[in-house]
Order: structure tokens, then sequence, then C-alpha cells
């Protein structure tokens, strides 16, 4: 069987402990829901952190809001 997983982020214990990352990276997704709190854009905090794929961190937000009702 074969799995495909195209989630932004991941975790792993053996990066930052266990802590979500930006798939591929050891930025904390956290980070940029910190960054978009603080008013910075997304387009921001790929430049401060290019280790992250555009696409992932405009997906990640869009991630954590709850459904729509």
């Amino acid at each position: 069987m074969v799995t495909v997983d195209h989630s932004p982020v991941s975790s792993s214990a053996l990066v930052l402990g266990g802590t979500l990352v930006f798939r591929g990276t050891r930025v904390p997704a956290q980070t940029l829901l910190d960054y978009l709190n603080d008013g910075f854009s997304v387009g921001e905090f790929v430049s401060f952190f290019p280790s992250v794929k555009p696409d992932d961190a405009r997906e990640f937000p869009r991630l954590t809001q709850p459904p729509a009702s």
C-alpha cells in the first residue's frame, strides 16, 4: 500500500523533540502563527525562513481554522 501525505507540517521525536514543524525543515509551525498574529504576512515569513515552501506556509493557517458552519 502506498500512502501519500500532503500535509505541510510533520512531527518526529527526532526533530525538535516532536514539535510540529514545516515538512523538510526544523521551523516550528507555531512560529508562522506567531508571526501572523504580530502582523507579518506569509510572504514576509517565507523571506525570513526560506526553507519553508510558500505553498506550505499558505496552507497551514487554513488547517488551523475551525470548519465553517
